[in-house]
């Protein structure tokens, strides 16, 4: 309670630290804020050039030439958002060494800023989705309601991981090289650019313990098969979110003096 009552306090700092960033983002660019727009609008139209026109790539049971593109895109727009949150979480404390030595500074906004800021680029990413898929009639419907769902635990989970990241980071500074071959492996046996289903049942097994998987197929399941999720899935990934980011924010406490002085 005394963490969130502290984000509460400070959430005009939170607001306009998140706007800064921002603006800091594509500060000194001809296009500015516009690139929020034309960077995954291009992301978008690559994929779907790429996989639907190039490669021919069709989904099993689907003669419709957009809905492999549809289908990756809505995993890897999300997975964006994962792999920038714990990118930039690990790096956080040591970025923000000034902020976490000053004694009336909540530190909890340190990681609430990072999430919200990933969280706030890809609203505007993925309104742009949306766009494309009404104009091109591809619009899921009523289940287009239930994507955040899937969506707030992969932040939550990005949160949990990163938090754990930045701590370990402060004192062993290679968690960065770590991470990046972490994340490209995460992101093969994550099932975004292939199905799930056509893969041989030994490994469908092994990629669903991922706890990625099941929040990326439900994303799949509103945009492709225009459905509701399948919410009894969801339950495993929405358990370890919660219980690491419980875990996180509880040996961030904990570490919090032992940064500051190794920091």
């Amino acid at each position: 309670m005394g963490m969130a009552r502290s984000l509460w306090n400070f959430r005009g700092f939170v607001r306009a630290s998140v706007a800064r960033e921002l603006r800091l983002r594509y500060a000194g660019s001809v296009l500015g804020a516009l690139w929020q727009i034309v960077s995954p609008l291009a992301m978008i139209v690559i994929y779907t050039v790429v996989f639907s026109q190039l490669m021919r790539a069709r989904l099993p049971g689907s003669d419709d030439p957009r809905a492999y593109a549809i289908f990756v895109c809505c995993g890897l727009l999300a997975w964006t958002m994962f792999a920038e949150i714990l990118t930039r979480s690990q790096m956080m404390f040591i970025d923000n060494a000034n902020l976490l030595k000053k004694a009336s500074f909540p530190r909890s906004c340190i990681p609430t800023i990072v999430v919200a800021s990933a969280l706030a680029n890809f609203a505007v990413v993925y309104g742009v989705f949306l766009v494309l898929l009404a104009l091109f009639g591809h619009w899921p419907g009523w289940p287009v309601l239930g994507a955040w769902v899937p969506i707030l635990l992969f932040a939550l989970l990005a949160f949990g991981i990163g938090v754990f990241l930045g701590i370990v980071h402060v004192f062993f500074r290679d968690v960065a090289q770590v991470l990046g071959i972490v994340l490209q492996v995460w992101f093969w046996i994550t099932p975004i650019v292939y199905p799930i289903e056509q893969l041989p049942r030994a490994f469908q097994a092994w990629i669903a313990v991922n706890p990625v998987t099941p929040i990326v197929v439900a994303l799949q399941t509103t945009f492709v098969r225009h459905a509701w999720p399948h919410w009894s899935t969801l339950a495993w990934p929405a358990a370890l979110a919660t219980a690491l980011l419980l875990a996180s924010l509880a040996a961030f406490r904990r570490q919090s003096p032992w940064i500051v002085d190794e920091l």
